[in-house]
């Protein structure tokens, strides 16, 4: 097994997700443009019930994304990897993005884009991936576990986070089962990918939400 290969690989797809989400890929707009949609929609009074509906909205449309890529489709990676999966984790990818910026964390910075892959594992898997990259996480994972982190293993972290979802890609069952049955593999992706959305989003809302207003 080439180990060079596979840490360049997890990195690849990292920096591709960040970008990806973060930045738009059509037809999906970038997470801050999602994010200034429901900043603008005074209906919700609050950021929290912002973030509330935009994890409700996006998880029903994974749903959707994997039902449709569990029928077939592809997207280009950097790498190789299922484009249902793909597409599940850049859906939920810019979902957090887009709920770090609606709680005023700036996109552009490497350790909000580092906590936002760093949700697509959820809470237990960020804990571990910072634990072993030295850095404590505490009893709640949240952005200021990545205060004065060097670059060196803001990177390490991006590339533990691509080398668990590499390894996640090859062991969900929704893929096999597709394969067998096109319809029902759909519908087991979708369901999967929702319940996978509302646990990020849960996790994305834990990590950036305001200290002040978890009361």
């Amino acid at each position: 097994m080439d180990t060079a290969r596979i840490s360049k690989d997890a990195l690849r797809l990292s920096e591709w997700l960040a970008q990806k989400s973060l930045g738009g890929l059509s037809p999906l707009s970038s997470a801050v443009d999602l994010a200034e949609r429901y900043k603008l929609d005074l209906t919700y009074g609050t950021d929290d019930k912002r973030v509330d509906a935009l994890i409700r909205w996006e998880t029903t449309k994974n749903f959707t994304a994997g039902f449709i890529a569990g029928l077939g489709g592809a997207i280009t990676l950097p790498i190789t990897i299922p484009g249902s999966v793909a597409a599940s984790w850049l859906i939920q990818a810019r979902m957090v993005g887009a709920i770090a910026c609606i709680y005023g964390h700036d996109p552009r910075s490497d350790k909000v884009r580092t906590m936002v892959l760093l949700a697509l594992v959820g809470d237990a898997g960020a804990s571990k991936l910072l634990k072993g990259a030295g850095i404590a996480a505490g009893r709640t994972l949240a952005l200021k576990a990545l205060e004065g982190a060097s670059r060196k293993t803001i990177t390490t972290v991006q590339k533990e986070v691509g080398a668990k979802l590499i390894v996640q890609s090859g062991t969900k069952g929704a893929t096999k089962v597709s394969r067998l049955v096109p319809i029902a593999g759909g519908i087991v992706g979708g369901s999967f990918d929702a319940v996978s959305c509302q646990l990020v989003g849960r996790t994305a809302k834990r990590i950036f939400r305001p200290a002040e207003a978890r009361g």
